[in-house]
């Protein structure tokens, strides 16, 4: 079984910085978000690799194009096929839409999909892919395990019944102020540093993605409460819990932990740790240039007190049991 860590968190928690943190070290790689969302990654003749080339002419990924040729697979990342959502049938689209909601909710949820024969016969197809593209990411890599940070909690309900993979979770959390931000204004507070290398690296303001602070605190409250409803089910040994603010705070510490977590002998991370060759797919930050790990509280200044007493109403209480006063 090939071994595969998985991060779980609300978007914009540092699930990218956190993964490739783990890619620089030793035995563990990474290429971001496996779920390969083209709504997300927009135009792929202009989105680039975290290398900086456009992910077309990546000399990585054409050996990701080649091992899956290998297992019998044709792979291309506009059609990814590792996306356990997007499936033939418009009757199984509709039940995979909502997110995870508890054990009760999710056995209607497998009785209704079973009824699909659609589902029924592409979802060990889908198995079969994802299984294939962790080998080979480990393969070209020459890793043990490979972190996958697409943050989805229903694709790791799946991934954690795919037959070939052993599964570990990373849960992330972080301080729900800093997050509704981020959903608020996202190129801004959830992409690279040079504008012209936000939205994929072609540059653009994402007006389109923003969010009022209502509904960013109901966006992050929700994922929280489906990543506990997974975790409520799995045993302890399999799952870790991490805070962006800590692992920004003190990384060696941290990742250390997490390197025993997974069953890989802690070591140094280099200094840079963008020096070491990656390619990965996801949050923007992935193509900025320093190495240096800052801790991001610009919500402290850049929302109101209304935006405050907004987010309190409807998530506050989350929050605070997370230990964020």
């Amino acid at each position: 079984m090939t071994r595969l860590a998985y991060i779980l968190a609300a978007s914009h928690s540092g699930s990218t910085l956190l993964s490739m943190l783990l890619g620089s070290r030793p035995r563990i790689a990474t290429i971001g978000e496996m779920k390969f969302s083209t709504k997300a990654m927009g135009n792929l003749d202009t989105y680039r690799c975290s290398c900086g080339a456009f992910i077309g002419q990546c000399s990585f990924w054409r050996q990701v194009r080649e091992g899956m040729a290998r297992r019998g697979f044709v792979f291309d990342l506009a059609d990814a096929g590792t996306d356990y959502r997007v499936v033939d049938s418009p009757y199984a689209r509709r039940l995979l839409g909502p997110m995870h909601r508890g054990r009760f909710l999710e056995g209607l949820r497998d009785a209704a999909l079973s009824l699909s024969w659609a589902w029924r016969a592409q979802l060990p197809a889908i198995h079969r892919r994802n299984a294939a593209l962790v080998s080979t990411v480990s393969k070209i890599a020459n890793a043990d395990v490979v972190v996958d940070s697409s943050k989805v909690g229903l694709r790791l309900k799946y991934l954690l019944r795919n037959p070939e993979l052993d599964v570990k979770v990373i849960r992330l959390i972080r301080d729900g102020r800093a997050v509704a931000l981020t959903y608020m204004d996202p190129a801004r507070f959830a992409d690279a540093q040079d504008s012209s290398r936000r939205a994929g690296g072609t540059g653009g303001d994402r007006a389109d993605e923003r969010l009022s602070m209502a509904q960013a605190a109901w966006e992050w409250r929700r994922t929280n409460e489906e990543a506990e409803h997974i975790l409520r089910g799995l045993d302890p040994s399999r799952w870790i819990e991490v805070r962006y603010e800590d692992y920004c705070k003190d990384p060696d510490t941290v990742l250390a932990r997490l390197q025993r977590f997974l069953g890989v002998e802690p070591s140094d991370q280099p200094a840079a740790f963008r020096a070491v060759e990656q390619h990965v797919i996801g949050n923007g930050m992935r193509l900025d240039t320093t190495s240096e790990i800052c801790l991001d509280e610009r919500w402290r200044g850049a929302l109101t007190q209304q935006d405050l007493q907004q987010f309190n109403d409807i998530a506050g209480t989350m929050n605070r049991r997370y230990g964020y006063p």
